[in-house]
């Protein structure tokens, strides 16, 4: 049986984890323009940290931003957030939404940016249209502003490159989850 203290502990953390998961402004382009500042910063940490990237991206058919935030409570994990798709041939942009739920061994609240780089039209256009994503995640992260150290890093599936940018959080966990990525019918 689940106490009331444990009920409480899970919503509430739901309830940051989606606070966090939305973009700023009270206008459609103002969150357009929100979601627009948001990915230039994290493309200039990206760039801060691995130079490399900048020219990944540019000759890229496309890559996309996101802003995540996620909670680990015992056995389960919840996350939300939202992002930018960026067709580099047309320059066109789709934004979007996420969410993801996990199980696992974990404890924390983890707040996190992700690149994803796609190497050919038709993924980024599957990831557009299906935005599914299934993955098993380990990492720690232990950061508040600039103080502080956090495992992200970079893997390469199903013609996608994805980089991980931790922005602030203390979390250990070890989990499997399943994300899905859908277009944010009020921005397009």
């Amino acid at each position: 049986m689940i106490r009331t203290p444990a009920i409480t502990t899970i919503l509430l953390s739901i309830l940051l984890v989606c606070g966090c998961a939305t973009n700023k402004g009270a206008t459609v382009a103002q969150q357009r323009q929100a979601v627009v500042d948001m990915q230039q910063k994290v493309l200039g940490e990206l760039y801060k940290a691995k130079p490399s990237t900048r020219a990944q991206i540019a000759s890229a058919p496309g890559y996309a931003v996101f802003d995540n935030a996620n909670v680990n409570l015992l056995l389960a994990s919840f996350g939300g957030g939202y992002g930018v798709v960026t067709n580099n041939l047309t320059g066109g942009k789709t934004y979007m939404k996420m969410a993801e739920v996990g199980l696992g061994l974990g404890a924390g609240v983890k707040d996190f940016r992700v690149v994803f780089v796609f190497h050919n039209q038709a993924t980024m256009q599957r990831f557009i249209n299906d935005g599914w994503a299934f993955g098993a995640q380990a990492d720690a992260a232990a950061k508040a502003s600039d103080k502080g150290g956090a495992v992200g890093g970079e893997v390469t599936v199903d013609n996608i490159t994805i980089y991980q940018l931790t922005e602030a959080g203390l979390a250990l966990q070890a989990t499997v989850k399943g994300t899905k990525y859908w277009k944010d019918e009020t921005l397009n």
